[in-house]
């Protein structure tokens, strides 16, 4: 699998744009004359992260990159039946869901995953393995996806985009999807820390406070986060067929039960013999936040994208970081938030 596969990946290489205080310049230069007319008419807000600002499009918050991506893909994504879609919040466990699916979905390629020097999530970060789909085309309305359909039964991809802005491709078809959420305290800390790391070095970081304001009014990257959560929430109770709604603290309290339980939704279910043998152990191993954070390309291995280091995507992954973090106040906030915002769905932390 060609880990550089991505329109975004060689667009970014080839303008030798490999510093985050360049990716701006990048962006400008690369936004449609309709996307630039349309954000001159968008409320706006101060990014996070590599971006200047965030755009408010349809009750959405989004990166001007990402809103372009977001057009083409509701225009010119054709989803197949067979697609297997793993759908996140930003700073949710997205990274690890990742891990797990691919792993799950290619062990037949990879016998005792633990133990092949070769696995490719041993030599690969799993954004690679399993590519955003916004990333395909941020710069290329009709982007070549052959890569994704290379030695796999079913394509393998991911996306943050809310599910009311999905594509109706997805929406109409068959395919699966996985949606993975988390506690917002933690969340919110988590793309705090995440959010300085990869801001340029000519912008100051943010203060826990100035961060948490922002993320309760819900100016955050595909924000607000509790409509995001809220609308694959209900899109599993719809079609829980189609949709498997995860939750992070429980899939850290019970992994090898959530495993199997994804395992079998994604059609890749563990035989009883598998079961005996120790594979789903096997591949938590292989996934497990010590695992991969330990590994060479994940300590030193840089993103084609404005050349951030792969570390970034592994900080701590606990539950209840957010202890460490927030005051008493701001926890009694977010609660309060969260209470309100789920009043009546059945969906609770």
């Amino acid at each position: 699998m060609n880990p550089t596969h991505s329109p975004i990946l060689q667009a970014l290489k080839d303008a030798d744009l490999m510093k985050n205080d360049l990716l701006e310049q990048f962006v400008q230069n690369n936004l449609t004359e309709e996307v630039k007319n349309l954000l001159s008419a968008l409320p706006k807000q101060n990014g996070w992260m590599i971006s200047d600002h965030l755009y408010q499009y349809q009750n959405v918050w989004y990166p001007a990159i990402h809103l372009q991506a977001l057009l083409s893909i509701q225009r010119n994504f054709q989803a197949l039946d067979t697609d297997l879609v793993i759908a996140t919040n930003p700073k949710c466990g997205t990274t690890w869901l990742k891990a797990l699916a691919f792993a799950i979905v290619n062990r037949f390629r990879f016998d005792n995953p633990s133990s092949k020097q070769d696995h490719p999530l041993l030599t690969n970060n799993p954004h690679i393995l399993v590519p955003f789909l916004e990333n395909f085309y941020m710069i290329d309305q009709h982007p070549d996806l052959t890569c994704l359909s290379v030695n796999a039964a079913a394509r393998l991809l991911s996306t943050h985009i809310p599910q009311a802005a999905l594509p109706d491709s997805i929406k109409n078809s068959k395919c699966k999807l996985v949606y993975l959420c988390r506690d917002p305290k933690d969340t919110l800390v988590s793309f705090w820390h995440f959010s300085n790391k990869m801001r340029p070095k000519n912008m100051a970081h943010s203060s826990i406070e100035e961060v948490f304001e922002k993320f309760c009014e819900g100016a955050v990257e595909f924000g607000p986060f509790w409509e995001h959560v809220l609308g694959y929430w209900k899109m599993s109770l719809e079609s829980p067929e189609r949709v498997c709604f995860l939750k992070y603290e429980e899939m850290k309290k019970e992994p090898k039960t959530h495993l199997i339980k994804l395992a079998k939704f994604l059609g890749s279910q563990f035989s009883v013999d598998e079961e005996n043998d120790g594979v789903p152990e096997e591949i938590l191993k292989l996934c497990s936040f010590g695992n991969l954070s330990n590994l060479e390309v994940n300590k030193t291995g840089k993103m084609p994208i404005a050349g951030y280091e792969l570390s970034v995507y592994f900080r701590r992954g606990e539950v209840g970081d957010h202890l460490n973090h927030l005051t008493p106040e701001m926890i009694e906030r977010i609660d309060k938030i969260t209470e309100e915002k789920f009043l009546d769905s059945g969906l609770k932390f």
